[in-house]
This record gives structure tokens, C-alpha cells and sequence, in this order.
């Protein structure tokens, strides 16, 4: 997907003795946005914004050793190194000589294949770190202002970890001028030392420019575009974040230095063989107890008490990512951790009173958004037409952000159609759901709209779930609404009988799900329902409910 991104001028940040200026670059392009306040809290605000760095260049992907310099000095000295082992040791000639025929084609082959990549990779990494560093930075981050407060988004270079920072306008002395909306700002790689010169006796300004749009109106020609070609990975991971911060999770609070605990502890040892996760060990109203792997190291925090309702034991892998906390811990004042599920997305929320930093990790590292669940399908599946859905978006829009019943009474909605409208803009990139204060919010994420089919968010698994409701191989077994509503019943597929078990709560959302398929007992829902356990969900509310057939993304403009 190809975006184009123009900027008057470029972020710029500097520093005296009396003062620290920020101030960011706008997408000119899309809808007039801007800040301009003066930070009232600084420190905190300096370790949230530097923790956001570390997400924007967090990248933990395996890097094989690059050993092409290595073969290339070997091919050069081959005849040489060959000619002092038959010197010192001619009895092994004869062998080398026959491996090497042995090996020849193998060596030949692979470095044939391999070479220009590598080579080609390295030359251009070696001049874009020295050259350009900027463009290190895929993407830029994405800045939001609200009436309430105002927010960065950012995603890792790896895609696996999400970072959010929003700050309330109670943390700024004073706010001189705002539009809201939301843009792009230019970002750059020399702005992070300027964050660290931020000192509680600076005045501290953050501004989003509006200068920008003035000097555009005037005809004034002195701008700098940019053509980014954005990965459909990074989009469609941005959307399941989104998605997935709507689904029921359980909800722990740990004291910061608990957590810090964890982290310290993790940074003591290190793994050399497997499981490599953290293990939550949920109990009501008892103190929260982590178990560390491999080591099976037991942590009580006696000053975190659990607060949901029925035992669980969660376990989260790729842990290392949360290191990214470890700066922003000795200032705040609580961390809320929302777990989806083992295996499942998890959400760390910092809070400093007033400032908040979200860390959003998918399942494992190597499983970055774009292949986490396809949480979008465990959302409200409520068909809503096309003129009702713009209704309800037309009211959020009016007050940019809002709960679900809020948005009910205004506009004289059903709640479900309500959610169901809310899901679908946030599958289309046009909402978010604040995972901080339980709201629904308007957050364009890109400037157009999504096309229809831009974005396949119909996974192969909805679309077989589609053939079985219209082949009739679904069939509605038993249904149990005294606590939410548990569905199972039997799918055919393929000569073979399924038996899906659902369990969907009162806002219309798959909380869980069972089923004996093959793609269930190797995924559980890490990533995403199954066909079956779909298509029982599609007739029971086309038969049961008496609600149409599911909605899709396309439906909306």
C-alpha cells in the first residue's frame, strides 16, 4: 500500500539553559492537526516518550550471522590454506581432495543462491545506517489529538510490539492552541537524544505544528514529500492491536516494583533451553504469583492482590520484550496487565497519574500482529447496514470519543447494533478502542479510507465457515443461556463430524471456544477461531437470535 506524506519543514527539538522545544512535523495532507502546550510533568513525560522510542527501533527478529566477508577471504586464500595442510599433513590429502569433489555442488549451489542476497542486504544496511538513519524508522509514528488528551501510536520494526503514550491535558501548565483529528508526524532518530535533555527545572514545550497548514493556504511552496510503499502487514497489525484491546482479558495490577522484579530477575539468567515463558498464576483475592521458566523460580507479590472473580493460569512467551518497561517503572505509580489467554496478545499499562504508556505485545516474538489471532473475528459479528453504521460513526465523530451506551442513548440504538458498528470501524482503521479509560475512540488511521477488499480481513477460515452455513452442514446441538450463552452443536466438514463449543458474552463477543478439529487442538484460539466454531456462531444467530447473517468490512465507506 502506497502512501504519500508531506511536511513543511522537519521535526526539529532544541535546548537551552532555561528551555527544551519540541517540535513535530504534521502531515500537511490530511485533515488540519495540532498542539501546542507546555509540559507540566517533565520527567514523566520524558521516560514515557523514551520508552516509546525503544518500541519504534525494538526489533528481536533472528539475524543469521552474515559470513559472506568470511567465504569471499576464504575463496581468496583457498589454494594457500589447501597447500599448508597438504605440506604439514600429506596424508590427509587424498581426503580433502575427495570431500571437496563430495561437497563442490552443495557449497556451489548454496552460495550461488545465497551470496547476492546477503551481499546485497549487508551493502545496504551498511549505507543506510551510515547515510540516511532515518529511514531505520520504517514508519512514522502516529499522533492523535483529542478534547481529553493526546496520544502517539508507534509499532516495532519487528511488528511484534505496539507502543502508546497518551497524556491527559491535565499534564500540560497550559494548552495555547489544538485542532483535533489525527496525522503522521515526521520522526526522527536524533530525537531521542533531545529527550533525555528534559529536566524539571526547563520549561518544556511539545507542539505539533500549525504553522504548517497556515503557510499552505498562503500558496507558499516550501515542502518535503515523502512516498512510503506501507506493508499490508503493519496495517492489518495495527487493526488486529485494535481489536484485540476490545476483547474480555484478565485484568492484574501490580505494584511497580513488583514488576520491576520480574524484569530483574529476567535480566539475571538467561535461557538455554525451553519453555521460555511467564506463568501468571491467578488466584481470587490472594497476592499475584509469577512463575519464571525454565528455572521454575516462584515470585509472591504479597502487595498485588488479584481482583477477578474465577482462578486462571496464564503463561506469556516472548518476555524479553519487557524490558521495554524497565525505564519507564521508577516513576509511575501502578501497572495494570491485561492477559488475553496463553499464548494470547497481552497489554502492560503504565500509569503515572495523568500520563499513561501502553505496551501491546502479541502472542511470541517471532508471531508478530499481522499473524497474531485474527481477534477482528471474536469481535461483535452483528450485521449492521451501511446507513446505521454511518450513524453511529457520525456520533462519535461529534464527540470523539465515547462508551458504547453513550453512544446507544444518543443515538437510539440497540447496544448490539452499537457494538457491531463500533467493531467494524475499528476492523476499517477508522476507531480504536482506549484500553486506559474504556472508550471508543475516532482515530483515522490512514487519510482515505480504506478500499473495500483492501485489507482481507475474511481469514480462509471465515470463508469456509461461510460454505458450511449455505451448505447446511451446520447444526445447533444445545444452548445455555442461564450464564451468557453457551452454544455447542455439530459441523460436517469433509465426511468428518466437528463439535464446536462457544461461549459468547453480553456484549456479543466470543469469549471462548472449544472444538476437537485439527486446527484448534495446535492453535487453541492463538490464532484466531476456527472455521467451525465460526459457522455455529453464524447460525445461531441467523436461527436462534433471529439476527442476519454476519457483517463484513467491506460493507463500509
Amino acid at each position: 500500500m502506497n502512501f504519500v506524506h508531506r511536511y513543511f519543514g522537519a521535526t526539529s527539538a532544541s535546548s537551552d539553559a532555561l528551555s527544551t522545544a519540541l517540535a513535530f512535523a504534521p502531515d500537511l495532507l490530511r485533515e488540519p492537526t495540532y498542539f501546542v502546550g507546555k509540559v507540566r510533568r517533565h520527567l514523566p513525560f520524558r521516560e514515557a516518550i523514551s520508552a516509546l522510542h525503544h518500541v519504534v527501533v525494538s526489533d528481536l527478529r533472528f539475524k543469521p550471522k552474515d559470513r559472506t566477508a568470511y567465504f569471499a577471504w576464504l575463496k581468496d586464500h583457498e589454494e594457500q590454506l589447501l597447500a599448508e595442510a597438504v605440506a604439514e599433513r600429506g596424508a590427509v590429502r587424498e581426503r580433502i581432495d575427495a570431500l571437496r569433489v563430495e561437497f563442490a555442488d552443495i557449497h556451489k549451489l548454496s552460495s550461488e543462491i545465497m551470496r547476492p542476497f546477503y551481499g546485497a542486504q549487508k551493502r545496504y544496511f551498511d549505507w543506510l545506517y551510515q547515510n540516511n538513519r532515518d529511514a531505520w524508522f520504517v514508519l512514522d509514528p502516529v499522533i492523535t489529538v483529542h478534547p481529553d488528551e493526546v496520544f502517539f501510536e508507534c509499532f516495532s520494526l519487528d511488528e511484534s510490539t505496539y507502543g502508546r503514550l497518551s497524556c491527559d491535558h491535565d499534564v500540560f501548565e497550559r494548552v495555547e492552541e489544538m485542532a483535533c483529528g489525527t496525522t503522521n508526524i515526521d520522526y526522527s532518530h536524533a530525537l531521542y537524544d533531545e529527550f533525555q535533555k528534559i529536566r524539571s527545572y526547563r520549561d518544556t514545550s511539545l507542539t505539533i505544528e500549525p504553522s504548517g497548514f497556515e503557510v499552505q493556504t498562503a500558496g507558499e511552496a516550501n515542502f518535503r514529500e515523502e512516498k512510503i510503499d506501507l506493508p499490508d502487514s503493519w496495517m492489518r497489525g495495527f487493526l488486529q492491536v485494535s481489536s484485540a484491546m476490545a476483547q474480555p482479558a484478565h485484568v492484574v495490577d501490580l505494584a511497580p516494583v513488583d514488576m520491576h522484579a520480574i524484569l530483574s530477575r529476567l535480566a539475571a539468567k538467561r535461557e538455554r533451553h525451553g519453555p521460555r515463558s511467564l506463568r501468571f498464576l491467578l488466584e481470587p483475592d490472594k497476592p499475584v504469583e509469577v512463575l519464571i521458566e525454565p528455572w521454575n523460580d516462584r515470585l509472591t507479590f504479597r502487595r498485588s492482590i488479584y481482583k477477578g472473580s474465577e482462578p486462571a493460569e496464564i503463561r506469556i512467551w516472548g518476555r524479553r520484550r519487557l524490558a521495554i518497561l524497565e525505564r519507564a517503572l521508577p516513576l509511575a505509580k501502578s501497572v495494570r496487565l491485561h492477559l488475553l489467554g496463553s499464548g494470547l496478545p497481552s497489554f502492560a499499562v503504565v500509569d503515572y497519574g495523568g500520563l499513561r504508556f501502553t505496551l501491546g505485545l502479541s502472542g511470541w516474538t517471532a508471531n508478530d500482529w499481522s499473524r497474531a489471532g485474527q481477534f477482528d473475528l471474536l469481535a461483535p459479528r452483528t450485521e449492521v447496514d451501511e446507513t446505521t453504521a454511518q450513524k453511529v460513526f457520525d456520533a462519535l465523530k461529534g464527540q470523539h470519543f465515547a462508551t458504547v451506551p453513550e453512544l446507544a442513548f444518543e443515538t437510539g440504538l440497540d447496544r448490539s447494533i452499537v457494538a457491531g458498528a463500533l467493531g467494524l470501524y475499528v476492523q476499517a482503521g477508522r476507531a480504536m478502542y482506549d484500553l486506559d479509560k474504556g472508550v471508543y475512540r475516532l482515530r483515522e488511521l490512514v487519510r482515505d479510507p480504506l478500499k473495500p477488499g483492501a485489507l482481507r480481513f475474511s481469514s480462509e477460515q471465515e470463508e469456509k465457515a461461510d460454505r458450511f452455513v449455505a451448505a447446511r452442514l451446520v447444526t445447533i446441538g444445545s444452548v445455555d443461556t442461564r450464564e451468557g450463552k453457551r452454544v455447542s452443536g455439530e459441523v460436517m466438514d469433509d465426511g468428518k463430524t466437528h463439535h464446536p463449543r462457544l461461549v459468547i458474552d453480553a456484549d456479543d463477543r466470543l469469549s471462548t471456544a472449544a472444538c476437537d478439529c485439527w486446527f484448534y487442538g495446535h492453535n487453541k484460539l492463538m490464532r484466531g477461531p476456527c472455521e467451525h466454531m465460526l459457522a455455529l456462531r453464524r447460525l445461531y444467530h441467523l436461527e436462534v437470535e433471529g439476527k442476519p447473517r454476519a457483517f463484513r468490512a467491506e460493507g463500509v465507506a
